[in-house]
């Protein structure tokens, strides 16, 4: 009996100068600025390239399919389980998120100095990229536009209570407020590194493979020797770089390393993630939400207990999606009210344990440990949030628990605080970090100062799993600073 190989096909080898695996805001960094200096530069993406005129044509619905990993629905285990949300797609998460560029505060990169040993990434160095990233994206602070009472209704009350909070400071040229934010801007307003970075690298000879999912790095005595990968019809590739980036995101990355024997025990042990509340308010007035921009007012009073407010995009999928819990009726007749409704986010800073308990063939396992301190946090989160909610003239709150009933007033919402359990919140995360940490291997760090690997000199990591926790704000402007930073030290040394 003849036995044949399930590939027939030779594998084909691919020489290259400087390859990229990941075409986020990390990876698009490296793409940009190995190319601008002449590099011979390959992104590899596991997603498909897509244009703003497929965001035009499509459905919303159809985009969360194609672009996010798992329909955006990937789970974190744990009590309760988190749904997590990452894209799949040429230009990462930048594609879908809200355009939010905030820079790290001073106080924030010396905390994390101190936490990692390596003080080379404080506010005298990420300055001045994030201050180029700024002109490079065109940086602006926006105000409502047209629609967005959501917004407006927020940023009054807020100021009725005299709490903080701001106007967006978001990367967008013409906004046309089509409220897609988290599905692909079908304007191109967006400046997501897929109309920014990408196409700019690609002028300088740059070459973006999409549909080419990296399966293993190949290395000996602490160089990358080759990138195994699989393209669009399931071919095997055998990429031979020089220099390797990696920047697969804050699960592909430390699921890449450990896949290939790199720091096993270490690389995303440990993930640090932003949690998302999301509440819907009802209001005895026509708010008409689903016409505007999400974020377009931030509340920041309780910025320093690493809480947020904003108002969301309101859609009728998105509604469903945060409602899918409840009743079918009570479903039915909230999207025929949907007039009146607005829905909010919270964001919390989780200070628990999450991290990939374990990779079966390439799929990770995540398991959080989310701590009595977590709970006690998101329920002063949901407090706070339903006061300014009530202050905006909400006469009905949807509290993020499937089993819970309208809320009416503040006597409502004690009772609700005092019955709620770690189990009950519906909770969703899209930003996640710290999977591969900038630190010292004693600290429990992953890669060292100029972003190799411990022990590694032709391999740098450049996404949100080098940085040392979570930031508290949306992190796509702290990213790509450390990114530039991490390239900048790599052509300086080269």
């Amino acid at each position: 009996m003849t036995f044949l190989s399930r590939r027939t096909a030779p594998v084909r080898q691919v020489d290259c100068d400087a390859l990229v695996v990941g075409s986020g805001a990390g990876g698009a960094v490296a793409a940009l600025e190995l190319a601008r200096a002449g590099r011979a530069v390959t992104v590899l993406e596991e997603g498909p390239r897509v244009t703003t005129r497929d965001f035009e044509t499509g459905s919303p619905a159809e985009s969360m399919r194609r672009l996010y990993r798992n329909g955006g629905a990937t789970a974190v285990f744990g009590t309760p389980t988190i749904a997590y949300g990452e894209a799949r797609v040429v230009g990462g998460t930048t594609v879908v998120n809200g355009g939010l560029l905030w820079e790290p505060s001073a106080a924030l990169l010396d905390r994390w100095a101190a936490l990692s040993g390596y003080g080379g990434y404080r506010a005298s160095v990420l300055g001045a990229h994030f201050a180029g990233i700024q002109r490079r994206l065109g940086m602006i602070v926006q105000d409502h536009g047209d629609g967005n009472q959501d917004s407006r209704l927020l940023a009054a009350a807020a100021e009725s209570l005299g709490w903080r909070w701001q106007r967006p400071q978001r990367v967008v040229r013409g906004c046309e407020h089509r409220n897609q934010c988290a599905t692909g801007c079908p304007s191109g307003a967006k400046q997501s590194m897929a109309v920014t970075y990408l196409p700019r690298a690609e002028e300088f000879g740059a070459r973006i493979s999409p549909g080419v999912r990296a399966d293993r790095i190949v290395h000996d005595r602490g160089r990358a020797r080759a990138v195994e990968a699989t393209d669009e019809e399931g071919r095997a590739v055998r990429y031979r770089p020089r220099t390797l980036f990696v920047a697969a995101g804050p699960i592909g990355t430390p699921v890449l390393l450990r896949r290939s024997g790199i720091h096993p025990r270490t690389a995303g042990r440990r993930l640090a993630l932003h949690l998302n509340l999301r509440t819907v308010a009802r209001f005895p007035r026509v708010v008409d939400a689903v016409r505007g921009t999400m974020f377009t007012a931030q509340v920041q009073e309780h910025s320093d207990l690493g809480m947020l407010v904003m108002p969301s995009n309101l859609t009728p999928g998105g509604l469903g999606a945060a409602l899918a819990g409840r009743d079918p009726g009570v479903v039915n007749r909230l999207l025929d009210e949907r007039a009146h409704l607005g829905m909010f986010t919270t964001q919390v800073r989780m200070q628990g344990p999450a991290g990939i308990a374990a990779v079966l063939g390439r799929t990770p396992v995540l398991r959080h440990g989310m701590t009595r301190s977590d709970h006690h946090a998101l329920t002063l989160a949901f407090r706070r949030t339903a006061r300014l909610l009530f202050a905006a003239g909400a006469t009905e709150l949807l509290p993020p628990t499937s089993t819970a009933g309208p809320l009416r007033g503040v006597s409502d919402v004690e009772a609700y605080c005092a019955r709620v359990r770690p189990g009950d919140w519906e909770l969703v995360s899209v930003h996640g970090m710290a999977g591969c940490s900038m630190a010292l291997p004693e600290r429990g760090g992953v890669c060292d100062e100029q972003g190799r690997p411990h022990g590694f000199t032709n391999v740098y990591l450049c996404d949100a799993g080098v940085l040392p926790g979570a930031p508290g704000i949306s992190p796509q402007g702290t990213i790509m600073s450390f990114a530039h930073e991490i390239v900048g030290r790599h052509l300086e040394s080269a």
